[in-house]
């Protein structure tokens, strides 16, 4: 066991706590495939107290005027700066993402917190003018209520925090069911706030069994907004449960990204770029470039281009300050790379760089670049979620279109092209909640997050991150009777 590594227990109506039955979950290092450590295992003893601080305690919250709530929340965002350095070292061991990354990620929660901040003192209403002379007419904006928050494991600060700082933020309660594989980030950015002064029963965080939780919060009456980061498969099964409830709810949901490199794109600046994207985070990113098209004129020399990137990543543990790729965060997303890259293979692809496992210890796979992968293999059509890169040549600007839209997929789309023409003509053709030309696009916090058609529905981030958590009353008045 891991002395540098907490264990992390359930926070529910502002305190630490195991759970009633004393049941914990192993946490593994992903870089060692060894126990790290324990987290608290909740069941429906454990929800209930949740259920119940998070209901009483949004009674007084959401009376808590925005700018406390602001002056709370900007605290936060210091101490998550403060102590972003030891947060980072738990997020590697936990995760095996590199310690670069985890602090940018760590920092990042810190940014997030304070725009959400901000933004709850900008929560304006508006008036609208009345037929009558002495009618008012108007519209103010409210917390929703209670919030169910469900946080995925790749990114456990960045998705929990849009979640937590978000609802906090509105005036809202809320339950996070934490990421199982990496929960000690994730309890430390809760710890972070309720430092900052978050009353008791306004942040609870649990952990668990997920179908278990989802199907015991969400048709909850306290519940009033569910908010899901997540697959495509599981976010359908959690808006149809939520919808039998007539529950507000936020889904970001997988994507599978096409990078489309036109003929008069500058290939060597593109490669770099697109390339050292694919691999942040070990190609565990639902943004993440998962489908290159590339003009057959440019074809080789950018396969030539990408194959070298993918060859200089340095893969190794995370908290090794050379390494630039650490390992897949468990087992289930190795075996998913193996039977991809097989598959793709046995349908007559070709290996350029990668394809198999590194080593025998880790979840460390190699970077991997195919070529002639066709349209009907498994990572052609399901998000890999992982380090590989199927490449492929088109003609015709209709054609790469047709490709990039095929799939049921929409939540982010990257272009390269020296052409300002090319550039308009891709953005409005590209069915996509994000479209990013000419760069490496990653999510910032002043800008909106989300996708459309599959890929969900509903925006984080942006000012869209804190209207998720509130809702419009209309009132009209009049002077007197």
């Amino acid at each position: 066991m891991d002395t540098s590594y907490p264990n992390t227990q359930l926070f529910i109506n502002g305190h630490w706590k195991d759970a009633v039955a004393k049941k914990t979950i192993d946490v593994i290092n992903p870089a060692t495939e060894s126990v790290i450590g324990q987290m608290a295992h909740a069941r429906k003893e454990d929800l209930d107290e949740a259920l119940e601080a998070a209901n009483l305690s949004f009674q007084k919250w959401k009376n808590v005027n925005s700018f406390d709530r602001y002056k709370i929340l900007r605290k936060a965002a210091e101490i998550i700066r403060q102590r972003s350095n030891e947060i980072a070292r738990i997020m590697t061991i936990e995760h095996g993402k590199p310690i670069g990354e985890s602090l940018a990620e760590v920092n990042l929660g810190a940014d997030i917190t304070d725009w959400l901040a901000e933004e709850a003192r900008r929560a304006y209403g508006r008036l609208i003018p009345s037929r009558a002379t002495d009618v008012y007419q108007m519209v103010v904006k409210e917390p929703v209520g209670p919030v169910a928050g469900f946080s995925p494991w790749n990114f456990p600060i960045n998705q929990a925090v849009r979640k937590i700082g978000g609802a906090v933020a509105a005036g809202c309660s809320i339950i996070i069911k934490g990421p199982e594989e990496t929960p000690a980030s994730c309890a430390e950015l809760v710890r972070a706030y309720a430092d900052a002064g978050v009353p008791e029963g306004v942040i609870n965080l649990v952990f668990g069994i997920p179908s278990e939780i989802s199907e015991y919060l969400i048709p909850h009456p306290v519940i009033r907004k569910i908010s899901f980061t997540g697959s495509t498969a599981v976010g359908k099964l959690l808006a149809s449960m939520a919808g039998l409830h007539m529950k507000l709810v936020t889904m970001e949901l997988g994507g599978h990204a096409p990078a489309i490199i036109f003929d008069d794109a500058n290939v060597e600046n593109a490669v770099q770029m697109i390339a050292n994207n694919k691999y942040r985070n070990a190609g565990q990113v639902c943004v993440s470039p998962t489908r290159f098209l590339v003009h057959e004129s440019l074809y080789e020399k950018f396969v030539e281009g990408f194959v070298k990137v993918s060859e200089s990543q340095v893969v190794g543990d995370g908290l090794d300050p050379k390494t630039t790729m650490g390992p897949l965060a468990h087992d289930r997303r190795l075996d998913a790379m193996e039977r991809f890259v097989s598959d793709a293979v046995d349908k007559g692809a070709k290996i350029k760089t990668g394809g198999k496992r590194k080593g025998n210890k880790g979840y460390f796979f190699e970077p991997t670049v195919l070529t002639d992968v066709p349209i009907d293999a498994k990572m052609m059509n399901e998000e890999p979620f992982g380090p590989v890169a199927p490449i492929a040549p088109f003609r015709s600007f209709d054609e790469v279109v047709e490709e990039a839209n095929r799939l049921p997929y929409g939540l982010a789309a990257f272009a390269f092209t020296n052409s300002a023409k090319t550039a308009e003509k891709i953005s409005a053709s590209i069915e996509s909640g994000i479209v990013s030309v000419n760069q490496p696009w990653m999510p910032v916090v002043e800008v909106p997050f989300g996708g459309i058609k599959d890929s969900g529905y509903g925006k984080e981030l942006g000012t869209e991150g804190l209207e998720a958590y509130m809702q419009s009353k209309f009132i009209t008045q009049k002077s007197s009777i």
